[in-house]
């Protein structure tokens, strides 16, 4: 279903970060936003913390789905392991068992209709349906079927019909929606870099916080750069030379926050180990497209339900589901630099960047659909030659750059190096000594790593320009 689209492209697009924030109202019968209660350029981004919310997101539904939180309580406080632990032991593979045979046999169909008028109800729903679908499968022994009850699966896909999601666990769900305030006080009660908690883990460790925390931090850091944005495109429309003194100051300005949205990243190796989080962390929320063993998975109950269409996109949660960075690039036109520049990157790098917001609250990807759609980008000023704003420009594509850098970094850290030691260590206790058929290296949300960011990356650094 196609998504909501502001109706005026002839406003100028400094309003996207100007309008209140309204509460937001989901239309009950289609999902499409009812455009009486909502502001035409209103993106779901806020001026003080981008594209978290301002609040912190609620942490328990009504009494009516509260089936709902106690089984994902169960799973907290049962301390579920993963199949994929070596060493899993007889009493942990039973309590998975046990709590599998609750969902499946004990936990109702409920109905989603009064979650409809709220989008902060949907959200909820969505984050405790994905976590507990997510514990039910990883949980599964590794030669069975994965079969998710409909006790899960339909509350699941109408919830993210309406939300316009994927039925599965995403960037969202781990990072946007799920934090709360460490102190919450009346003076701070919008989140902040160092009052920041996660609401649920898979693993209940500090490790899995911090991962998802540096995500968090980077955003928060980064309202800076899009307000840097709007001030850019502000002066766009005046485009005198003061106007052009002022777009050299700000893209200055914006390189120095993607440096520190750099440091944010790096930083995540200071609480979070690397083989934990791959072993221990990451495969709880694989989806089914990053499953080692390529299983599919079956909703149950859908011949039931005629109008709720079978899942296609089931990828984990991914950074690259930020609209932020997906905003960076827009905005410095590093996205789709103009036909036959070196910078210009390939039809599949864009289709993969394109495949990512199809995981963002559809809110957030209607900002970007307004900022492509900006009629005087920033890149095309500077192609006007002006060197010192062209040195500018530059300067932010090379924190852009090195913010690819480090983000490979982390991805080599965390993923690829300790994925080449298990090949090494399966190569050695296995007598064939192969693993030529396994499928190739994922990321956590599905992407062929070393292959894309390598490409995203050199075209970034491409996308300079000379004077």
């Amino acid at each position: 279903m196609s998504d909501f689209l502001p109706p005026d492209h002839s406003l100028p697009p400094n309003h996207f970060l100007n309008l209140p924030r309204p509460d937001i109202v989901v239309g009950a019968g289609d999902g499409i936003v009812d455009t009486t209660t909502l502001a035409a350029h209103d993106f779901d981004v806020d001026t003080r913390t981008g594209f978290m919310p301002p609040d912190s997101p609620i942490s328990r539904l009504p009494e009516e789905w509260e089936p709902w939180e106690a089984t994902l309580d169960k799973a907290m406080s049962m301390k579920l392991q993963l199949a994929v632990k070596l060493g899993l032991t007889e009493h942990e593979i039973a309590q998975s068992c046990s709590w599998r045979t609750d969902v499946r046999n004990n936990l109702p169909v409920l109905s989603t209709k009064g979650l409809t008028t709220s989008e902060l109800l949907l959200r909820r729903a969505h984050h405790v349906l994905t976590y507990i679908m997510h514990s039910y499968i990883h949980t599964l022994p590794l030669d069975a079927e994965i079969r998710i009850p409909a006790s899960i699966s339909i509350p699941l896909l109408e919830v993210s019909a309406h939300l316009q999601l994927p039925p599965v666990a995403t960037y969202s769900d781990t990072v946007l929606y799920n934090w709360d305030l460490k102190s919450p006080s009346e003076e701070t009660a919008t989140p902040a870099l160092d009052n920041l908690r996660s609401q649920e883990l898979f693993t209940g460790t500090n490790d899995e916080q911090e991962f998802y925390l540096a995500s968090s931090r980077i955003e928060i850091r980064g309202v800076e750069a899009l307000e840097l944005m709007r001030a850019t495109m502000d002066e766009m429309f005046v485009g005198d030379e003061i106007a052009v003194r002022r777009i050299t100051g700000y893209l200055h300005k914006l390189a120095a926050v993607v440096d520190e949205l750099k440091s944010i990243l790096l930083d995540v190796r200071k609480g979070c180990e690397p083989e934990f989080f791959y072993h221990s962390i990451r495969p709880w929320f694989r989806g089914e497209d990053s499953d080692p063993l390529e299983r599919k998975w079956a909703f149950e109950g859908l011949e039931e339900h005629p109008e709720i269409a079978q899942p296609t996109d089931l990828s984990g949660p991914s950074a690259g589901q930020s609209a932020l960075i997906h905003a960076l690039d827009i905005f410095l036109g590093l996205d789709n630099c103009s036909t036959g520049e070196e910078g210009a990157l390939s039809e599949g790098q864009r289709t993969l960047l394109r495949r990512m917001q199809i995981y963002m609250p559809r809110h957030h990807r209607n900002f970007l659909r307004h900022l492509s759609a900006n009629p005087r980008p920033v890149r095309s000023l500077v192609m006007q030659g002006d060197p010192k704003l062209v040195e500018s420009y530059n300067d932010a594509v090379r924190a852009v750059k090195e913010f690819r850098d480090a983000h490979f970094r982390i991805v080599t850290i965390y993923i690829i190096g300790p994925a080449s030691r298990e090949r090494q260590a399966r190569r050695e206790e296995e007598e064939s000594g192969s693993v030529e058929n396994r499928p190739p290296l994922k990321g956590t949300g599905g992407t062929h790593l070393a292959q894309f960011l390598k490409g995203v990356r050199d075209k970034t650094a491409d996308a300079m320009v000379t004077s």
